[in-house]
């Protein structure tokens, strides 16, 4: 079976003496807590809380990895190196790794942090047959948006970061914290990424379709939704905010 993601790429960040941390140069930026658990899944914002980067965040070592998208893994690497100033820290693309994906459980791999239901996640040798058009599939048939296309310059939390364990509201500072946790406190996540169905997507709120699935990403105002027609995961959390349950 092909599992190999050509789509998607790896970022290394290098300590270049002891004295350096690069899961505590992250911590400082991205939205999840990378000095817990990994892998997670985390985004890289602007200062006003909105999508710039997103990416699952992977230990080797004392190296971190980034696994984002093929097409951005330049750009974000010189959004870092912005931050990155007088530390003596690497930021390059791994080339000798790739990412890899299965629906089913897989040797050395562990389920994707975002939703268990995506399946199973792995780094090893970037070989084999593309798997990509079989994980978009099966992301969108989730409800899951990802990437620059699907996500655009839209607030973290309305991209459905919060349920998606993409934002710890404990850890700290990050680039976006402050009106990231305002938004969290006040629960006022007005909209919501969506997948639907193209022929009932809104092209004025669309942010992305894929005619070849008969599905589009719509950026859609909480209070129209019908609970009863999104997956489980998004229709708890609007459950919980207080929409009607369907």
């Amino acid at each position: 079976m092909a599992s190999h993601l050509a789509q998607r790429a790896l970022v290394r960040i290098a300590p270049l003496d002891p004295g350096e941390d690069a899961a505590g140069f992250l911590q400082g930026l991205v939205t999840n807590d990378v000095k817990g658990p990994l892998p997670c899944y985390a985004g890289l914002l602007t200062p006003q809380g909105k999508h710039l980067f997103d990416f699952l965040v992977w230990a080797d070592g004392a190296d971190i990895l980034l696994d984002c998208e093929a097409a951005e893994a330049e750009a974000l690497i010189k959004r870092l190196m912005v931050y990155r100033l007088r530390r003596r820290l690497a930021i390059t693309r791994e080339e000798r790794l790739g990412v890899h994906w299965s629906p089913e459980p897989h040797p050395g791999a562990v389920p994707d942090p975002r939703l268990a239901a995506l399946g199973w996640r792995w780094l090893g040798p970037p070989s084999g047959a593309s798997a990509d058009a079989a994980w978009h599939a099966h992301r969108l048939a989730h409800g899951v948006p990802e990437g620059r296309a699907e996500m655009g310059d839209i607030l973290w939390l309305e991209t459905n970061a919060a349920e998606l364990n993409g934002v710890s509201f404990t850890k700290g500072c990050y680039v976006g914290q402050e009106n990231t946790a305002r938004m969290n406190w006040r629960q006022k996540v007005n909209r919501r990424l969506v997948v639907v169905p193209l022929a009932a997507s809104d092209p004025t709120r669309r942010k992305a379709a894929w005619p070849e699935l008969g599905l589009a990403i719509d950026h859609l105002k909480v209070e129209t939704l019908d609970p009863a027609s999104l997956p489980a995961w998004q229709r708890a959390a609007l459950i919980r905010a207080g929409s009607p349950p369907a």
